[in-house]
């Protein structure tokens, strides 16, 4: 199984491989780059099919958190660590503080948080073993709020730009994913007045939005074909293939997911049928804003964190202009971007 020659390596400064044959731990670490400061990202614990399905996702998700932390204007690198196991299963405090110990021997080249999977309760454990970690419960806890409030702004960003009001009031947007992001994705939209339709594999989650919001269920594949104004996946990545693009009826995507593009490409095919993307890494900021703003020497402030979380509208926007300018995906253009500020380097 190769690793520096993998299309998803992309220059990553560090890829540790971690196991602790106690507690059962097998878990990955990767660190894309430090350019900017210390790779911060959260990691996530899955079951996933194979040691090369989690390779893949890790080294996804750490370049796109340095493009992340780039775009969001913090003075941090990227990184994000998997931790492979069934999660209802495999937790324990024992599990998390040997995570702990792995993650201190890489001497704050990397910071984690909670992510799918993983509580802030979780990250006290493996904050036992060492004092690399953010997103701590009594500091800036849980990051989910501030990712969903950023995520509604990147919403009415794509909106404006999209159908020249912000405004979403009777705009139907299609939301795949109903946890704890996308749920409250769902509560900024309901209370602005969308319409909203539904899809989750949790059943309770969906039988919630309906009763709560008035939204419309639909089954797991349904959702790509429905009209909807927008389409907001919040579940889990690459969403945005082959198949699924062509479905879409909706003129707008936006959403919390990471990776939501399969491959690169994807973002050129959403362009040339006209439907705006609002590239992942920039909407779905708004949680580590809220991690960043813990790790400041003032340390942490709720109105701080808001108000940077809240110019995610504006990122967005610029993305887009020059996106129209350029004549190219505003996938390319976000990359672009991120790529001439962690070349300009710290300021």
């Amino acid at each position: 199984m190769a690793v520096f020659n993998h299309p998803e390596f992309d220059n990553h400064e560090q890829v540790v491989f971690c196991s602790d044959q106690e507690t059962g731990l097998r878990a990955i670490i990767a660190v894309h780059s430090t350019r900017l400061g210390p790779a911060v990202g959260g990691c996530r614990l899955w079951n996933y099919a194979s040691d090369e399905e989690a390779i893949v996702d890790v080294l996804r998700l750490s370049r796109g958190m340095t493009y992340k932390n780039a775009m969001a204007g913090l003075p941090l690198g990227g990184g994000k660590s998997v931790i492979i196991g069934e999660a209802k299963t495999i937790k324990s405090e024992a599990l998390f503080r040997a995570f702990g110990r792995m993650l201190h021997r890489l001497g704050g080249s990397y910071y984690s948080a909670e992510d799918v999977n993983i509580t802030t309760g979780d990250i006290m454990q493996v904050n036992k073993e060492t004092p690399f970690v953010a997103g701590l419960e009594g500091k800036s806890g849980n990051p989910g709020p501030f990712t969903a409030l950023g995520t509604y702004q990147g919403v009415k960003a794509a909106a404006m730009h999209q159908f020249g009001s912000a405004d979403l009031a009777g705009k139907t947007v299609a939301v795949q994913g109903l946890g704890s992001v996308g749920y409250g994705l769902c509560e900024y939209l309901h209370q602005e007045g969308a319409k909203l339709i539904v899809t989750d594999i949790n059943q309770a989650s969906v039988e919630r939005a309906v009763a709560q919001f008035g939204a419309v269920a639909v089954g797991l594949h349904g959702i790509y074909a429905v009209d909807a104004d927008v389409y907001a996946p919040c579940a889990l990545g690459a969403t945005l293939n082959d198949e699924t693009i062509g479905l879409l009826k909706a003129r707008v995507v936006a959403g919390c997911a990471n990776n939501q593009l399969q491959h690169a490409r994807h973002g050129d095919m959403l362009r040339q049928r006209g439907i705006l993307y609002a590239p992942d890494y920039v909407i779905n900021a708004g949680g580590i804003i809220n991690v960043a703003c813990e790790m400041r020497p003032e340390g942490y402030n709720a109105a701080d964190s808001t108000a940077k979380v809240n110019q995610i509208y504006h990122t967005l926007l610029n993305i887009f202009q020059r996106a129209d300018a350029e004549g190219k995906s505003t996938s390319d253009i976000a990359d672009v971007m991120a790529q001439e500020i962690i070349a300009r380097g710290p300021q």
